[in-house]
């Protein structure tokens, strides 16, 4: 894979010799539900910001870079660690849950020109996509993603595309049946978006199986055994020739943790993660419940010990971009 001088060198700066070890934090919709669970009444803009300013304040340091929006998060951007790279999510949040197209959207007073003034040093958009979907659906999310590309081209800025595959027969993700085909719908969505016209450079994705059906990480029933997951792992490795790092999917730190070793031991070719609320969750009730002071507080604690971990982790287990550009 070849990129420009310049893409390179935003890549250098949203990475750490090679191995991107991204926080995510550019969450609103997920962020919104979140907090209101924990308290009586939906959360202000003020409250969703402020947490905002204290993940990147406090956890940056220990990051190679930071996903944002632009939204709720331009006021983190001022805090972050001034070695710590950007990110800025460019699609809106959510999508029509009254429809199973789940059509991608763009922040509609936003461009790829104005996310690069802001500071931004990449672009992610997050795509849903179902390889075996409906054909004109999927000739329309295509078209999509090659504007992007685009766009990201003529500004020379890394496009970070972020695939969440689906089904559109199947309305839970976490169900045995969805585990089945799960593998499949990741895989074969990378090979769909590796072809050159899409402009893209890194790939975030999912990790290729739900390991809660894997031997070793589940008491109940088990779909893969441990070599079989091996093998899926590689698939996924040999599914695309661009650089790709996992998104952690709302699981605990420590499976998530666990997941990287056993994809590391098996073949698998990541060079890095955008990871969320595996690593900041738990300071969303300290947050709502004891305020600021005591969620800054835990950030420092809980919030660094989570990302330390993890970047040990990376440093064991993650291959540097660098072999792949």
């Amino acid at each position: 894979m070849i990129v420009t001088s310049n893409k390179k060198a935003y890549l250098e700066k949203v990475s750490r010799d090679g191995i991107i070890s991204a926080l995510a934090f550019d969450q609103r919709g997920a962020l919104k539900r979140m907090m209101a669970s924990h308290q009586d009444n939906e959360p202000t803009v003020d409250h969703i910001v402020t947490l905002k300013r204290l993940v990147s304040e406090e956890l940056t340091p220990y990051a190679s870079s930071i996903l944002l929006d632009p939204e709720y998060g331009l006021p983190a951007i001022a805090v972050k660690d001034q070695k710590a790279g950007l990110l800025l999510a460019y699609e809106k949040t959510g999508y029509d849950a009254k429809t199973s197209s789940r059509l991608p959207d763009c922040l509609e007073d936003w461009s790829v020109k104005g996310l690069k003034a802001a500071g931004a040093d990449a672009i992610k958009f997050l795509l849903y996509y179902d390889v075996d979907g409906n054909e004109a659906v999927n000739r329309q999310k295509k078209a999509y993603i090659e504007r992007i590309g685009s766009e990201c081209q003529a500004e020379d800025l890394p496009f970070f595309l972020e695939i969440l595959t689906y089904d559109e027969k199947m309305s839970d993700n976490s169900s045995i049946d969805f585990a089945k085909v799960k593998a499949h719908k990741v895989n074969e969505a990378m090979k769909v978006f590796s072809a050159e016209r899409y402009g893209i450079d890194v790939l975030k994705v999912e990790v290729p199986l739900n390991m809660a059906y894997v031997e070793g990480f589940t008491e109940g029933p088990i779909l893969y055994s441990q070599a079989e997951a091996a093998q899926v792992f590689k698939e996924q490795a040999a599914a695309s020739h661009l650089p790709y790092i996992y998104l952690s999917a709302g699981v605990s730190a420590q499976l998530f943790q666990e997941t990287l070793s056993f994809a590391a031991q098996a073949g698998a070719q990541f060079n890095g993660v955008l990871c969320g609320r595996a690593t900041w969750a738990g300071a969303v009730p300290v947050y709502i419940k004891e305020g600021e002071a005591a969620a800054r507080q835990w950030l420092r604690q809980e919030g660094v010990r989570n990302i330390e971990a993890l970047n040990d982790v990376l440093a064991k287990t993650a291959r540097p971009w660098t072999e792949k550009i």
